[in-house]
């Protein structure tokens, strides 16, 4: 059967949905096309499931290694990880119905089932109507479009040479579903994916052994947050094994262990655990979507797209993971919004990336927004830098955890802030401030005018400010 649409959006993750919303708002005949359930990876097997994990990750290592200090006894502290994965599952099951109450409420039309692109044919002269393989095994559907947007998203990458079977040797995918905790394990990166899995599974009680092939953790942001990080891990018993290039072939997987080696500075050592967690990246879902049928070009395994999100075939539009860059849920959303808003004839400005905020959901957490210190440097900008600790910060204390710190970098010229980076409890809570600061353009001082309430985390932010022109009032 073929029905006709204003805009189609081929995958219902984060940015597909929110980007069919904001094509319903603005009056376009919307349908969208999910072969597996709405919300996508995000949804499913990433940002939510993972950060249920970390909470009760979090309370658990509260009450056996925490509690104490508030006064609270919490003998035979216990944990029952069945009741874990069920609370997860509950979150997941409950956001679902919302995404799906939504698509009713905006009159969208989804498609349960496997979309691919067509070429020109008898439905349309030009490519990329969508033949839709049902899921329930009725006959293909035919959405016949005047726009389309891609927003397939991506899927874990592994090493070459090196087999994910998602029981020893797992994904992030795999780690989601594991129904027991292993006594130990060995994460291949050192990235934000791994950092996370890495504080989880070490407050849950398990030997985390972490190689990162580069020469330190969370390579991509500021060095003080990377190098803070390691320190605090380190201190919770987490190994980091860094400038460790794993070697895929290696690998033995015998019954209740898996050993592989790595080479550091010229000599190899082998790592032994009762399993194994890959986390070197994402691959974006480019295949089985007809992108043959079309002009759209592929560089490094993405889309490419202009600044509007257009492909090479303008009526064709790619957003979220599978273009790259970003791969961050909310990147993805606002992507969808500019693509649909561009669709629309609405004017708006090219996304600043530099001004999206970044999330490492550890304990302790980090985030970051802007470019880093050494980033600035090697772009001709001269520094300024303001930095302050938790510990001083009473709320911290309050709530006892006092590591950590904000670090504001300035440009000395205009006073413009370029970065802020944070290291510490709640820091992802903290960021928008930040933010904020950014889009507005934003100094220090405009920073530090603010009037944060006092106790509260917030406050650290007023006082790193501050601390860029060595003004800082507790410290």
């Amino acid at each position: 059967m073929a029905r006709e649409y204003d805009v189609v959006i081929l995958g219902g993750g984060t940015g597909g949905y929110v980007a069919a919303i904001r094509a319903a708002q603005l009056g376009l005949k919307t349908a969208l096309v999910e072969k597996g359930k709405l919300g996508g990876t995000c949804l499913h097997k990433g940002c939510i499931p993972s950060k249920a994990l970390l909470k009760s990750a979090e309370v658990f290592d509260m009450a056996k290694n925490q509690a104490a200090e508030f006064g609270v006894n919490t003998k035979d502290v216990s944990l029952d990880f069945s009741r874990v994965q069920a609370r997860k599952d509950g979150i997941v099951k409950q956001l679902h119905a919302g995404v799906t109450a939504l698509m009713k409420k905006g009159k969208i039309d989804v498609f349960d089932g496997l979309g691919r692109m067509l070429g020109p044919s008898i439905f349309s002269p030009m490519p990329g109507t969508i033949s839709v393989e049902m899921n329930n095994g009725d006959e293909n559907e035919m959405l016949i479009l005047k726009n389309l947007i891609i927003a397939t998203g991506s899927r874990p990458r592994t090493l070459p040479g090196l087999e994910i079977d998602e029981n020893q040797v797992m994904s992030s995918d795999g780690a989601l579903s594991m129904e027991a905790l292993p006594k130990s394990i060995i994460i291949v990166g050192g990235g934000v994916i791994g950092i996370e899995w890495a504080s989880m599974l070490n407050d849950f009680g398990v030997e985390v052994t972490v190689l990162e092939y580069a020469d330190r953790i969370i390579p991509t942001e500021d060095d003080d947050i990377s190098k803070e990080m390691k320190k605090l891990l380190t201190k919770k018993g987490i190994t980091f094994v860094t400038s460790a290039k794993v070697l895929p072939e290696t690998l033995v997987k015998k019954e209740g262990t898996v050993t592989i080696s790595a080479e550091m500075n010229g000599e190899t050592t082998a790592f032994t655990a009762e399993k194994m967690l890959v986390s070197v990246g994402r691959q974006a879902n480019v295949e089985g979507i007809g992108l043959d049928n079309t002009e759209i070009e592929i560089i490094n395994g993405y889309i490419k797209t202009r600044p509007t999100f257009q492909t090479k075939e303008h009526h064709i539009y790619a957003i979220g993971d599978v273009i790259g860059g970003l791969q961050l849920a909310h990147v993805a959303s606002h992507e969808g919004i500019a693509a649909v808003e561009h669709i629309a004839g609405l004017k708006n400005e090219a996304i600043d990336y530099t001004k999206i905020s970044r999330c490492i959901y550890s304990s302790p957490e980090a985030s970051s927004v802007g470019i880093t210190e050494k980033q600035a440097k090697e772009q001709g900008f001269d520094v300024k830098v303001g930095k302050f600790p938790f510990m001083a910060i009473g709320k911290a204390l309050v709530n006892g955890n006092s590591d950590g710190f904000v670090k504001i970098i300035a440009d000395k010229k205009t006073d413009d802030i370029l970065g802020v980076h944070m290291i510490g409890a709640h820091v992802t809570d903290l960021i928008s401030e930040a933010g904020l600061a950014m889009v507005l353009d934003a100094t220090p001082w405009e920073v530090a005018s603010t009037i944060h309430p006092h106790p509260s985390l917030s406050e650290v932010m007023g006082e790193a400010a501050l601390a860029v022109d060595g003004k800082a009032i507790h410290m």
